[in-house]
């Protein structure tokens, strides 16, 4: 007895389909090129599958996709003799869409059509793309290895529900059938069809046929009998694996369409890598560099990683064992021949073989990039944008090629006073004045607050370079990245300044003379803030400013703290050095001041201010506000 149900959309969902449909409008055409894709996809899964169980071809290891249209009713139809769906299967994927993300997807989703539809292409379009040009869509599929009676037909309009229900259905595989709209009947022709299929689906493993109709007995120009043709099935797509090519003889469009198709992105692919790698490990590679960062780029635990194939057999999606995580952003395959057929992932996480790999892929791909920083920089600086933070993740994870990640990175700097990060730490060395041996940085919760840091004063007036960090990830990669090509990164917020040779003589002694003569107002501003700092100290970075914190060198920055504690995660206690500036006038006054209860109350006024401009908020702000109304008032008497 057959069950019909009816399933509703998320109000979300409803909203995307409308969206794609209007977004994509200006491609129509890649509709087929998806669901030819996710069929043969079906007829890989379907090939592995069967390597272990080959009943589940079912006398029938031909496998093979279709393409056909009727014009007359107005209808496409895609259908293959793959893996197939059960009835849960088909609810869940072909109900479902985006459904750890979709909210977030809209809320990326805004402005021009162009761009929103460059986002959608990101997210790959998959079998919703149908809708595009599409009334309605009809479903017929059978699991493998299930029983005919087994079927399931899903439909839908694409609008606020779907339809699932049992049928029989004697051939495994799936078949689709659009229903186009009024004004798409354009694809509902042969030659249409067959240009499409060329054009992106060409290089697909699985063969791609469509019906030609067989020509009835004709008269030849001599009046010699042409014998009927019958109609068959004629393959429209060369049905080889493009990486197995060789590179000359594939066209940059060629390699263009095929990152769309393992991919699914809308756009072009930044760079590309084709290589065929012999020896002691024999593969092939294929690695493309995106254009555009997708929605999920940021989230670590997303599934990523390259297409496996072994002896050009489908094995797996998402084989992330290849890449480190902080290469994420890498699409494309693999293919060798040393990996078992039966390897599963936990195999893969221990074997040897699958480490050299990863090794040389690793380096691979970061040596795409170092050729792309040196002969392409405007290409870089495009590919930095979207990918940067990402790279920043590299020098903890990967060890063995930090020293390569980090010439790979950029900052902002003081050196061109400009928010663009384009400086690179081969630069910055560069650039190093006589007798520097430091690479000076500071990293704060924004470019301003950064570019405007009262620790900057000293620096600025010896004209050296400080790197200005504003990224959430800058904290976590100094920590990391102590070093580069025997120059240690130095804080300008922690600890001495650590000029060394950059500090003359007369500096140092005009320095050591103030604090002699402070020894009285340091011990005084001591007692007044008692527990509230771990030291107090004149300053050797201000000119222009009376006071800042900074952290002891063995001490936890503002901004870890500040990452701890937004991570939710347990934060020690610590205390700030007090740095005083004896030389601003508001610090003379207050060493002028008698009055110990004022003296006081000015040398936490100084303090609440310097931990303001540091850690841009304070424990407890009210208190601030008082104090600081109750000087201005005193001021005013």
């Amino acid at each position: 007895m057959s069950q019909q149900e009816t399933h509703g959309f998320q109000t979300e969902v409803k909203q995307l389909l409308q969206l794609m449909i209007h977004s994509l409008y200006s491609n129509k055409e890649i509709f087929l090129r998806e669901l030819v894709s996710n069929a043969a996809d079906a007829a890989d899964k379907l090939r592995y599958l069967a390597l272990t169980d080959d009943t589940l071809y079912e006398g029938n290891g031909d496998l093979r996709v279709r393409v056909s249209a009727n014009k007359e009713k107005g209808t496409v139809t895609i259908s293959d003799n793959g893996i197939g769906m059960t009835r849960d299967s088909v609810i869940e994927h072909l109900g479902t869409i985006a459904k750890s993300g979709t909210k977030e997807f809209f809320s990326n989703l805004s402005g021009e059509a162009s761009k929103d539809s460059q986002l959608i292409g990101q997210f790959g379009v998959g079998f919703y793309s149908a809708f595009i040009v599409a009334k309605k869509v009809t479903v017929r599929t059978r699991a493998a290895g299930h029983a005919a009676n087994e079927g399931v037909l899903w439909e839908s309009e694409g609008e606020g529900s779907f339809n699932v229900e049992s049928i029989t259905k004697n051939e495994r595989g799936t078949e689709i059938v659009l229903h186009l709209r009024d004004e798409e009947t354009e694809f509902a022709d042969d030659y249409r069809l067959r240009s499409i299929i060329t054009k992106y689906s060409d290089h697909i493993s699985v063969p791609v046929q469509m019906w030609n109709e067989g020509t009835p007995e004709s008269d030849g120009p001599d009046g010699e009998k042409v014998a009927a043709t019958e109609g068959e099935w004629k393959v429209m797509n060369k049905a080889t694996a493009l990486w197995t090519r060789n590179k000359s003889d594939i066209t940059e469009e060629e390699y263009q369409e095929f990152y769309k198709h393992i991919s699914h992105d809308y756009s072009d692919a930044l760079k590309w890598s084709h290589n065929r790698v012999e020896g002691k490990q024999e593969y092939t590679s294929l690695l493309y560099i995106p254009a555009k960062a997708p929605w999920d780029m940021w989230n670590r635990d997303h599934k990523h990683g390259l297409k496996l194939f072994v002896q050009r057999v489908f094995i797996m999606d998402e084989a992330e064992q290849f890449l480190p995580t902080y290469l994420r952003f890498v699409r494309g395959l693999i293919d060798s021949n040393d990996l078992p057929l039966n390897v599963s992932r936990e195999i893969l996480q221990d074997n040897q073989v699958t480490t050299a790999m990863r090794v040389g892929i690793t380096k691979r791909v970061l040596g795409m990039l170092e050729k792309l920083a040196k002969d392409e920089p405007e290409q870089y600086q495009s590919f930095w944008a979207e990918f940067g933070q990402v790279l920043k993740e590299g020098p903890a994870e990967d060890f063995a090629n930090k020293e390569r990640i980090a010439g790979l990175l950029r900052f902002a700097s003081t050196h061109d006073n400009s928010a663009a990060t384009t400086v690179s730490l081969e630069a910055y060395i560069e650039r190093m004045k006589t007798g520097q041996d430091k690479i000076y940085y500071i990293v704060a919760d924004s470019h301003e607050a950064a570019a405007n840091s009262p620790h900057l004063e000293l620096l600025r007036k010896k004209g050296i370079e400080v790197l200005l960090l504003s990224e959430r990830i800058d904290e976590w990669l100094v920590n990391h990245l102590t070093e580069f090509k025997d120059k240690k990164l130095h804080s300008v917020t922690r600890g001495d300044l650590e000029l060394g040779e950059l500090e003359d003589a007369a500096d140092k002694e005009a320095h050591d003379k103030v604090a002699e003569e402070s020894k009285g107002l340091i011990e005084r501003v001591k007692a007044a803030l008692a527990d509230s700092v771990s030291e107090v100290r004149v300053t050797s970075r201000l000119t222009d400013t009376p006071a800042c914190v900074v952290a002891g060198e063995g001490e936890m920055s503002t901004q870890m703290i500040k990452l701890m504690q937004a991570a939710g995660q347990p934060v020690p206690e610590s205390k700030p050095t007090f740095e005083i500036n004896p030389t601003h006038p508001l610090v003379e006054h207050l060493n002028n001041e008698t009055d110990e209860q004022l003296f006081a109350d000015w040398a936490n006024l100084l303090l609440q201010q310097a931990l303001l401009s540091e850690k841009g908020s304070l424990a407890d702000p009210s208190a601030f506000i008082k104090l600081t109304n109750q000087m201005l008032l005193a001021s005013v008497k």
